[in-house]
């Protein structure tokens, strides 16, 4: 695949909010998540897609209600593509609120090996 239909592709699963999905499919291995900031209970970099996996697991652990996920359409820069993800979604023992992140993947030999959220 190509990183644009890479981009299209992960866009489309986050979406329909089947992140797990995308992970087994368009990760290597070997990929890293580096957040904006340290998240109690959450490291600030995973690496590996297991625990990369294991990140979102528990995350959705965390998760009361969602209420939709919209995902711009993927901006493509030679092996690299972004878009911003909104998620509408009410986290246990919290209010109900909107995040905002801009999410930028690297992509090499096919696969995505980086990601990379700003807030």
């Amino acid at each position: 695949m190509t990183v644009a239909q890479i981009g299209t592709r992960l866009a489309n699963y986050c979406r329909n909010e089947q992140f797990s999905v995308a992970q087994k499919e368009l990760y290597a291995d070997d990929a890293v998540s580096i957040e904006p900031f340290e998240i109690p209970g959450f490291e600030k970099e995973t690496r590996g897609r297991a625990a990369l996996m294991e990140k979102d697991k528990k995350f959705n652990s965390m998760v009361e209600s969602r209420h939709g996920t919209t995902v711009s359409e993927p901006l493509i820069a030679g092996n690299v593509f972004s878009f911003v993800l909104t998620m509408d979604i009410k986290m246990k023992g919290r209010d109900r609120e909107r995040l905002t992140e801009l999410c930028v993947y690297t992509v090499k030999d096919g696969k995505i090996v980086s990601e990379q959220f700003f807030m």
